[in-house]
């Protein structure tokens, strides 16, 4: 869903998840897990420092395993609010760098868990985006990250089975 003003847009996306709370709460808020699905298919982690079980700055550098093209993504948590009564939330700010580094228009996503009755339930707020063609553009993103999720919280894989999963020969 999107909705924009003559400045801003705001894109909402909703999942439902076979799993507990506090699974889905910790897939989206702890580093360990944070690091196994975020950022669009295509594209890993470089670098990142984000804990979103605290407030505080985060960043991310995701790179394209094909381009090689790099991308720093960063801002602040602004709030955390652990389940309680079968309903939590983090807060944070978002914006991209420009190739010198710059941060660009700030923008604020909101992941809430709440208990449903056949698991839980992801809302995922991103808001005041600047413009329709970022709110596309974002729109792409966060749908092929949370195909990542999807995956990581698929219980019915086995860790091997997963796209992104590395086997050694060791």
């Amino acid at each position: 869903m999107t909705t924009t003003t003559t400045e801003t847009a705001d894109i909402e996306f909703v999942r439902d998840y076979p799993v507990a709370l506090t699974r889905l709460w910790r897939a989206v808020t702890e580093p360990v897990q944070l690091i196994q699905w975020f950022g669009p298919e295509g594209v890993y982690l470089e670098d990142c420092a984000m804990d979103l079980a605290r407030t505080g700055p985060w960043f991310c550098v995701m790179t394209g395993k094909e381009s090689g093209n790099s991308m720093k993504v960063s801002g602040h948590v602004t709030h955390v609010r652990p389940p309680e009564d079968g309903r939590g939330s983090v807060g944070f700010t978002w914006a991209w760098h420009d190739p010198d580094g710059a941060r660009g228009p700030e923008s604020h996503v909101t992941f809430t868990v709440e208990e449903t009755a056949t698991g839980t339930r992801l809302t995922l707020h991103h808001r005041e985006l600047p413009g329709l063609e970022a709110a596309q553009e974002h729109t792409r993103g966060w749908t092929s990250t949370l195909r990542k999720l999807d995956t990581f919280l698929d219980t019915s894989l086995r860790p091997h089975e997963r796209p992104d999963a590395r086997v050694s020969d060791a």
